[in-house]
């Protein structure tokens, strides 16, 4: 059945939300060396702030999980894309400590939330298309995250101070995040998607064994992001000696990688499978971090980051469309727990990094996800399950 205007808007709709996301994301953490400066935090104190975020951004996914299947995951995201963009201003233009630790513990529960609903409305969309298509979502978090960084590595040579900066950021995915909104599935609409239905009244039965698997395969990821999206910038400046223009340009790198790797990556998925791709590709990032770790120079280690980002591009898209796949009901339960790890692994990256840190300098820390990335090769048969979402029967129309 040919592809219908109404789910091609969607999927404009779920590719905007990504985008957002994206772009504010990156561009708050690659202003996290000016934060500990204006506020004079130590290492051990930033540590904790970055601990924050994906703590309550847990939060935040759990939450999701419940709203979602109740009242539709559009209207979850339509709230909480916004409140990403809001909170972002609030931090930026945070006075004092205890205003910015609220204004980033709100941060960190929007983000929650929109990681969770737009995976929901991105494998909704990916249902409707009968083919591996949310690589290419994650690709647009990823084109976000570049424009992000780079309006950072634009304002640090312009010395602009980082409420404006941040401002201007969160006004552009505000606008961006209001556009989309009206394109995304509606609740009845995603749930006519569903292939299967629980008996009324009763939640969807969804397997552990193989969300834990899938799930500590992004959480051995996001070791790898985190250690990229907070200490990248911190390490090109204090450890190799960049300029605060330069320093952004880690993180950049990563995420410009990574997004031309997620603009091809569905190809090689419907070729051979999400077994060979997810394999490879943590075996690439892993290399990548080892060549962080050994860089004398910044234009090594920016190299080294972009490695990281081709090499693991894949894995959570393909963690998204295994949840999918393991649940038919398109309930978006198993995608709001299939999340939660990657909020284990950016609390387990930013504490192992923080503690390595302090015991031998990030040289040694960024060592660390080098060889937990070798893990993603073990645990890349758990992504076979992702396969069965695109042999599913046409999903009914309303």
């Amino acid at each position: 059945m040919p592809i219908e205007p109404r789910d091609r808007r969607a999927r404009v709709g779920a590719a905007g939300a990504y985008f957002v996301q994206g772009l504010c994301f990156a561009g708050l953490v690659t202003r996290v060396p000016t934060l500990q400066k204006n506020f004079h935090f130590s290492d051990n104190a930033l540590l904790l702030i970055l601990l924050v975020v994906p703590v309550v951004a847990g939060v935040g996914s759990v939450l999701a999980g419940i709203l979602a299947p109740r009242f539709g995951s559009a209207i979850v995201l339509r709230i909480a894309g916004p409140a990403v963009c809001a909170t972002m201003t609030a931090v930026g233009f945070a006075p004092s400590r205890p205003l910015l630790y609220a204004s980033v513990a709100a941060f960190g529960l929007a983000l929650g939330a929109v990681d969770a609903t737009m995976n929901m409305q991105g494998v909704a969309v990916q249902h409707r298309y009968g083919r591996s298509i949310l690589v290419s979502f994650h690709g647009a978090w990823s084109i976000g995250g570049i424009l992000g960084s780079l309006a950072n590595a634009g304002a640090g040579r312009l010395h602009m101070s980082l409420g404006p900066n941040l401002g201007i950021i969160a006004l552009v995915g505000l606008v961006i995040a209001l556009t989309v909104g009206p394109s995304l599935y509606r609740h009845r609409e995603a749930a006519a998607l569903a292939v299967e239905l629980p008996p009324e009244g009763t939640p969807p039965k969804i397997p552990w064994t193989p969300i834990v698997l899938v799930g500590l395969a992004v959480m051995l990821m996001y070791i790898s992001d985190s250690a990229t999206s907070n200490w990248s910038a911190k390490y090109l400046e204090d450890a190799l000696h960049a300029s605060s223009s330069v320093a952004p340009l880690g993180l950049a790198g990563y995420l410009f990688f990574q997004m031309l790797g997620r603009l091809v990556a569905d190809w090689p998925v419907r070729r051979f499978g999400p077994v060979l791709p997810v394999a490879v590709g943590g075996l690439v990032g892993g290399a990548g971090m080892v060549l962080v770790a050994l860089a004398r120079t910044p234009a090594l280690a920016i190299l080294g980051f972009s490695i990281v980002g081709v090499g693991l591009c894949i894995v959570v898209p393909q963690s998204f469309s295994a949840a999918g796949a393991l649940d038919p009901t398109g309930s978006g339960i198993a995608i709001s727990r299939v999340n939660l790890f990657n909020y284990v692994g950016f609390v387990v990256g930013a504490g192992l990094i923080g503690v390595v840190n302090d015991a031998a300098g990030l040289r040694w820390a960024f060592a660390v996800p080098a060889v937990l990335c070798l893990g993603i090769i073990g645990l890349a048969p758990s992504f076979r399950i992702a396969a069965k979402a695109a042999q599913r029967p046409e999903p009914a129309r309303v």
